[in-house]
């Protein structure tokens, strides 16, 4: 039987001078070097599919970021962008806030980190590991029942809810240290099935170089 993937593609890098955990506000759009991003993720996927990939569906967060990043590979593809709240970032209660651990040190936070294993701040790991594979089984079964078996579907969502899922998937603890995880700016995350089977996790880079001096804020 094909492999049916599901590649979770990180979006590009934000316009964000002043540092903030942005979160979920809206507005927070692509700077010129996530622009560039995100045409690299779209040649990376046009190249897959002119070497004989299946690529036929095409799913976004509806933040602006992932929809500005999904854009490109949607005109080099030719394929709809279907907008999905499951696949959104991470609700956070420090969304909005700049220079964070400085502001950590404010007493009236510390209700918020008494649990960092579920986490205390902000949407429980567990929960965006749920909505995540909900999303993804949903659209991979879709595409299944259009294109058939080998068919692969590219999801453009955040950093912290790709984690998670990857370390759902490799039956690792949820909880982590946000500075190790694998997930860089434009990244993607492939997940292979057989048939309802989910047999690997793959990762790669399509524009590493343009990864140096990129602002990476752990969970945006």
């Amino acid at each position: 039987m094909p492999l049916t993937t599901v590649h979770l593609l990180r979006h590009g890098e934000v316009f964000n001078p002043d540092r903030i955990l942005y979160g979920r506000i809206p507005g927070f759009g692509l700077s010129e070097l996530g622009f560039k991003m995100a045409d690299a993720a779209g040649e990376y996927f046009a190249q897959r599919q002119a070497d004989g990939a299946n690529v036929v569906r095409l799913v976004a967060s509806p933040l602006i970021r992932a929809q500005q990043t999904a854009a490109p590979v949607s005109r080099l593809l030719n394929l709809p962008i279907h907008s999905d709240d499951r696949v959104i970032e991470a609700g956070n209660k420090l969304q909005g806030l700049s220079k964070v651990a400085d502001q950590l040190r404010q007493p009236k936070y510390w209700p918020l980190l008494v649990n960092p294993l579920k986490p205390s701040w902000g949407e429980p790991y567990a929960q965006q590991v749920q909505r995540m594979r909900e999303a993804m089984d949903e659209h991979r079964r879709a595409a299944v029942a259009e294109h058939g078996e080998g068919s692969e579907v590219i999801i453009v969502s955040h950093q912290l809810p790709i984690w998670v899922t990857r370390r759902a998937a490799e039956k690792k603890p949820l909880w982590h240290d946000p500075r190790q995880r694998e997930c860089t700016l434009a990244s993607v995350t492939s997940f292979d099935f057989e048939g309802d089977e989910l047999v690997s996790v793959r990762y790669t880079e399509p524009s590493p170089e343009l990864l140096a001096g990129a602002a990476n804020i752990p969970g945006a």
